[in-house]
């Protein structure tokens, strides 16, 4: 293999707009991973889809700007849209619009093919919450064995299940989970103990490499079966803190599909996440 071709960075599920009080930004956690990791030089894609509507071709011309390589379908469901309020922190909550596009996408050719060739691919458990989760599954599937899965889990409102946690679990290499969403799987798996035991638990359950977990201003924490690697949160000024989480994820992977230690990924992913706090929106030019 020619270790100087760029990795093939998948990031599949929903595709969406996030509507501000001040007005829109593209988003969605698997496309901001994959925008993240082609910003720092890699191959990366959004595999999802989009409806036949205005939002739509405008979701196209944003990706196709900002350089994306992406497997879009379109389907007879309206484009995806969140509506995003901000507290005087910056920290976002959302309202989720369902039955939208994205969460019908189809496994297609063109999609088992990338998954073929894939050196990772990240994928969330809201875009489980419909009719998506059997081809997102299928992709993850399709992969090679060398393939790095990342399961980064995104608990909003009531749209994820004990199932489509531990089915997401058997199939990930890495779990990535902040500290608010931890007690809530503790409690669903019923994994008893502090944040790093249930990450240990999950670990051996599951025969993960280690877990991310995120903390917002106090840092990170990679768990591994024997260590715990602390860092602490970039010193920025906060602007808004949506896709910083899927912007740490990306550099995370691509420094480890480089080579880099857990310790260096680590900061490398630290640095970027705090990068996207200091700016509007989840894909910053």
């Amino acid at each position: 293999m020619d270790e100087k071709r760029k990795k093939v960075i998948v990031g599949i599920g929903e595709l969406l707009w996030d509507v501000f009080p001040t007005g829109k930004a593209i988003g969605g956690a698997p496309a901001n991973f994959a925008y993240h990791a082609k910003r720092l030089g890699e191959e990366g894609w959004a595999v999802s889809a989009i409806g036949d509507d205005e939002l739509g071709r405008e979701t196209m011309d944003v990706l196709r700007h900002k350089g994306l390589a992406t497997i879009v379908e379109i389907c007879d469901r309206p484009t995806g849209t969140v509506q995003v309020t901000l507290d005087d922190k910056g920290v976002p909550s959302y309202d989720i619009k369902k039955d939208v596009a994205w969460d019908n996408i189809p496994f297609t050719g063109p999609m088992r093919e990338l998954a073929h060739r894939a050196d990772a691919v990240c994928f969330g458990s809201l875009v489980q919450r419909m009719g998506s989760r059997e081809s997102v599954l299928a992709f993850v599937k399709s992969v090679p064995k060398t393939c790095l899965k990342v399961f980064d889990i995104n608990l909003r409102q009531d749209y994820y299940s004990k199932d489509i946690i531990e089915s997401s679990l058997e199939l990930s290499d890495i779990f990535k989970i902040n500290d608010e969403e931890i007690g809530t799987v503790s409690d669903l798996l019923g994994i008893p103990g502090t944040a790093e035991d249930v990450c240990r638990t999950l670990i051996g359950k599951y025969n993960l490499r280690y877990v991310i977990l995120t903390k917002g201003a106090d840092g990170s924490e990679i768990v591994t079966p024997d260590e715990v690697i602390c860092e602490k949160a970039a010193e920025v000024d906060i602007v808004d803190t949506v896709g910083a989480g899927d912007a740490f994820t990306a550099a995370f992977v691509v420094s480890v599909l480089r080579g880099d230690s857990l310790s260096q990924a680590q900061k490398n992913a630290t640095e970027t996440a705090g990068y996207v706090c200091s700016k509007k929106g989840a894909m910053p030019d």
